[in-house]
């Protein structure tokens, strides 16, 4: 089903789990740097979502306005929560959610998401029933505008063959933590490929010390005049991820931001998708 106008995020995101008290300062670099997607949650537990507001609280500072910047954020289970949680945990999950982007939009100092993930469906084997009353919830946002796209996170392929082919509206954006030795997450890449959903990959340098730190990944930097670093995110965008990074370092944002730029050879990709 369709609605209102799909968002498109810039090339990279820039997330901002684990950041706590250096969350805003951190997202202020992030924009400076030319970092135009910002990834947050509503979890206090590990991020600080609140405090990435305070950095987008006035984007003209940046010379910026709402629309030049895509923001996503996700609801999270009461599992996922600590005790300082963003809805009635009594209340259910059509209201959760509600309450959880409600919060998010003041949080972030705007009336609408580019992007609202689901951040972990609640069991392995597939989508239960508070799933699935939380994808309709989701769905009500989506056809509303105040999400302009849906999706879900920490999600395996048996989740998304479910919500493709039962939910009103199919999840836009996946994203994953990608492991090498699993292919770079190939089963749901693939089948986000072939589904027309964007995939997005976190974690991909710290998941994969053993790839980034490799003879092979170094031979193709030295030749592109890059950093391993930048290889690996060339590589992801090549396989089809979006990439997130979450640097602290203003130096590693700038060259996060160049990885693009990269033209890696069929035969660079071959090996790198081989160092698993």
């Amino acid at each position: 089903m369709t609605g209102p106008a799909r968002a498109i995020p810039p090339a990279f995101i820039y997330g901002t789990a684990w950041k706590q008290e250096a969350t805003a300062p951190l997202v202020a670099e992030a924009l400076c740097a030319g970092f135009r997607a910002i990834d947050t949650a509503n979890q206090k537990k590990h991020y600080r979502e609140d405090f990435a507001g305070e950095a987008l609280r006035d984007l003209s500072v940046y010379g910026l306005k709402r629309a030049d910047i895509f923001l996503q954020s996700k609801y999270t289970y009461v599992e996922g929560q600590d005790d300082r949680l963003p809805y009635d945990p009594s209340a259910g999950y059509a209201d959760q959610v509600a309450q959880s982007f409600a919060s998010t939009l003041i949080n972030l100092h705007t009336d609408y998401l580019d992007s609202y993930l689901l951040h972990g469906p609640r069991a392995a084997g597939g989508m239960t029933r508070g799933d699935w009353e939380v994808w309709g919830a989701m769905e009500e946002l989506r056809g509303s505008g105040k999400a302009r796209a849906i999706g879900v996170s920490n999600v395996a392929l048996r989740h998304l063959e479910e919500l493709c082919g039962k939910a009103r509206f199919k999840p836009e954006f996946v994203q994953n933590r990608c492991y090498a030795v699993r292919g770079w997450d190939r089963d749901a890449r693939e089948f986000c490929r072939k589904n027309g959903i964007v995939y997005q990959g976190f974690s991909l340098l710290t998941a994969n010390p053993q790839v980034t730190g490799s003879r092979e990944v170094a031979a193709i930097a030295a030749r592109l005049g890059a950093t391993a670093e930048q290889v690996i995110f060339a590589f992801s965008i090549e396989i089809g991820i979006l990439p997130l990074t979450g640097t602290t370092d203003p130096a590693h944002m700038r060259e996060d931001l160049e990885a693009p730029k990269l033209r890696l050879t069929p035969d660079d990709i071959t090996k790198i998708l081989h160092l698993n």
